[in-house]
């Protein structure tokens, strides 16, 4: 990855986040601009994918990881029940391209996300 993202930065320690979950290849923490009740994203501590479609091409486990620790905290936060969205570039809302998931949960009877 060419460009430092602010991902890369809480990665590093820069910016401080507060971790839900942290194996030694993905970290987990709250989305500073969450869409629904539970928005946890997750990312992985290499900053060498921009998008979910690299990741899937250059490392296939790290997603299954990424998938693996979104589930954990689904269990934890939201009963198990979840959505994991993955935007993968600008046109479809990506925004740090430095891939990452969106554990979205606890959503209300209407959704919060417009579906």
């Amino acid at each position: 990855m060419a460009e430092e993202t602010v991902f890369g930065k809480i990665v590093s320690g820069e910016i401080p986040a507060k971790l839900l979950a942290e194996t030694e290849r993905v970290i987990a923490f709250p989305d500073i601009n969450p869409q629904a009740p539970v928005h946890i994203l997750v990312i992985p501590k290499s900053t060498e994918y921009a998008d979910v479609t690299e990741l899937a091409a250059g490392d296939p486990e790290l997603l299954a990881e990424m998938v693996a620790v979104a589930k954990q905290l689904a269990a934890e936060h939201a009963n198990g029940e979840y959505r994991l969205i993955f935007n993968n570039g600008a046109s479809a809302g990506q925004t740090v391209f430095h891939v990452h998931a969106h554990v979205i949960a606890n959503l209300e009877e209407r959704s919060l996300l417009g579906f």
